[in-house]
């Protein structure tokens, strides 16, 4: 007898070994026709998978996370199928799940057009319709080489061919096509109801270089049809959030080529900068950091203590000098540790903050370069904390309250706290990662926050714990982070007199909460839609006539603005009134002020907020004291 045991707790038996299927048809026809695959003790497989052992069994349907990837991941493969169909001298050769959707890459004589990626979705369609049953076969790895070599797939035979030769693979078939794959897929092809390609890009052979050139092909499938709706909604909203079209229409900065990864800053970008900037240093001053500075460039035999040299060159900007070799810092950590290290510290002295508003350079491929969001040269408001062991709980408790104050300043509410455990390249021992991982999990159980675990995804001297910030599309940003390193600073001499007058090397905590400013600044355009709110925006009010009759009350109006810290400009152009106010509309100023006779003679302004939308007249000094309530309070 077989015992199968059901997330709800209940189980049913069996007479023998049974398929998931089968348990699903069990349990009732409505699951059974759901049913997309299984979770048999945690592995996802296919419904066919036969379970000969007692066993816990979930059936994952289109409601479940799992599900969504088994749809996408057998879409993928149905693309492959479709363009087999009508390419078959195309080559096939990898096609993974990526974040909403998939891709597939293929070798072909000639482009694809956007005229094939209307055809193939229509193949897609057509196989989906069919219906077509989805089995899984296991064969020895030389025995698939064969196979593919056979029908003309060299890519996917070198593939198999990276496989050591005592293994065994997996091959899916849906009628006239076999591919290789680890699975779960879909039991048929019916299942697929909701996809679309979405675009064609180049990709190299296994992503290298010195490889052929490849076609990838991006699709997007979901599980219902209002679902990809409004992810293609989001797309197109997403477009017109984009952070370098704004940047221009909004005269905040630029990009050159002579410039690749740089940033032009004009005065209104500039001006958001500033505003982050300060509100970052207050954070640091109330919060007991104190700001430094490191030099932009340090020699080589730094970063080679620091294994930087050795590791990471080839990101690094390098240069020299009278017979030594320098480089452009990529982080500020070492130069963080020397200030440590200039003089003598005590126990006593500890916890010990440095923060840096830090310029970093790192060597980005040209290809990996987008807008403000990965940079060559960047601002972090990096921060290193040096304490005892006993103190980071208290660090890394009192930085994440930190940082959910700044990210609810920001605009932002909708957070979510992932911790970084070990990779397998690391260094230290066990028991130092035993330590560090429970330090910042109980910091974490203290803040009353639930978090997910990443194993594998810390750094390799020590864990992190990730804020992931989510936009108002939805759109998840990693941003700040606090990591462990017990590491470094024994690297680099640094060193405190314990209170048993031993010397010992403290713990180094990294810490940022925005992360590069330049990235964070375009997460914020895209997230107002450049619409800044008012303590952000580079130009807060406008001010604006109706005829020069009223240009000396503009411009007192305008004084008395800025002299109560206001950034304000005056518009006394011979325009239409009209013409101005749809002007500076376009500009998402978040108020205009009109000015006619009326408003002159009554020494009061005629005030509109953003979005058209009309305050009425009111008193300068009540607009003064409506707008420093608003900025004060982050409204």
């Amino acid at each position: 007898m077989l015992t199968i045991r059901l997330p709800d707790g209940s189980a049913r038996q069996f007479d023998g070994p049974v398929t998931v299927a089968q348990v699903a048809a069990n349990i009732g026809a409505g699951l059974a026709k759901a049913a997309l695959a299984g979770k048999v003790d945690g592995k996802l497989v296919d419904t066919s998978y036969l379970i000969e052992q007692d066993a816990e069994l979930a059936i994952v349907t289109d409601k479940d996370a799992d599900g969504l990837e088994v749809i996408r991941h057998s879409t993928a493969h149905l693309l492959a199928y479709a363009v087999k169909e009508l390419f078959p001298d195309a080559q096939v050769t990898i096609g993974p799940v990526i974040d909403n959707g998939f891709y597939y890459d293929f070798a072909y004589k000639r482009p694809f057009t956007p005229e094939d990626l209307v055809a193939i979705e229509k193949k897609m369609a057509e196989l989906a319709k069919k219906d077509e049953q989805v089995t899984r076969k296991v064969v020895a790895r030389d025995e698939a080489i064969e196979y593919f070599k056979g029908i003309g797939e060299a890519y996917k035979a070198e593939l198999i061919g990276s496989i050591p030769a005592d293994q065994e693979v997996s091959l899916y078939s849906e009628g006239k096509f076999t591919d290789l794959c680890r699975g779960p897929h879909v039991p048929s092809t019916g299942k697929l109801k909701v996809f679309k390609l979405m675009k064609l890009a180049g990709a190299y052979w296994r992503g290298d270089s010195k490889n052929e050139m490849l076609q990838r092909i991006y699709g997007t499938a979901w599980a219902k049809k209002e679902d990809q709706e409004l992810y293609l909604h989001n797309l197109e909203e997403a477009e017109k959030r984009d952070h370098r079209k704004l940047g221009k229409q909004l005269d905040f900065f630029h990009f050159q080529e002579e410039a690749p990864g740089l940033i032009f800053w004009h005065p209104k970008g500039w001006s958001i900068w500033q505003q982050v900037e300060q509100y970052m240093r207050n954070v640091y001053q109330v919060n007991g950091y104190q700001e430094v500075k490191a030099p932009q460039i340090l020699d080589r035999g730094l970063w080679e203590k620091t294994g930087h040299w050795d590791n990471y060159r080839e990101n690094m900007f390098i240069t020299e000098s009278e017979n030594r070799a320098y480089a452009l810092k990529p982080m500020n950590c070492p130069g963080h540790i020397q200030i440590f290290n200039n003089g003598m510290r005590s126990y006593r002295d500890l916890p010990l903050r440095y923060g840096e508003f830090g310029q970093c350079h790192r060597n980005e491929p040209s290809g990996a370069l987008h807008g403000m969001m990965r940079v060559r040269g960047f601002t972090q408001d990096d921060g290193h904390i040096f304490c005892l062991e006993e103190q980071i709980a208290g660090e890394v408790t009192a930085f994440h309250q930190q940082a959910m104050d700044v990210y609810t300043a920001f605009g932002f509410t909708n957070i979510d706290v992932k911790l970084a455990l070990r990779p397998d390249n690391r260094i230290g021992t066990e028991e130092s990662w035993d330590f560090a991982e429970e330090s910042l999990r109980s910091a974490l159980r203290a803040c009353g926050v639930e978090w997910t675990e990443l194993p594998g995804e810390g750094a390799f001297y020590g864990p992190k714990i990730e804020y992931h910030l989510k936009d108002s599309l939805g759109r998840a940003w990693q941003v700040g982070t606090v990591q462990i390193d017990p590491s470094m600073p024994g690297r680099l001499g640094a060193e405190y007199v314990a209170v048993d007058n031993t010397r010992q090397v403290p713990i180094m905590l990294h810490r940022a909460i925005v992360g590069s400013l330049e990235r964070f600044i375009g997460i914020l355009i895209e997230h107002y839609a450049g619409a800044m709110p008012l303590w952000l925006s580079p130009v807060q009010v406008s001010v604006l006539n109706i005829s020069d009759a009223q240009a000396d009350y503009v411009q007192e109006v305008t004084t008395k603005l800025r002299k109560a810290g206001l950034r304000v400009q005056a518009d006394l152009r011979n325009e239409k009134i009209t013409y101005k106010i749809r002007e500076h509309s376009v500009q998402k100023l978040p108020y205009i002020l009109v000015i006619g006779d009326k408003e002159r003679d009554a020494n009061t302004v005629a005030v509109r907020a953003r979005g058209n939308i009309d305050l009425g007249v009111m008193s300068v000094d009540a607009l003064i004291e409506r707008l420093k309530h608003e900025v004060d309070t982050k409204a």
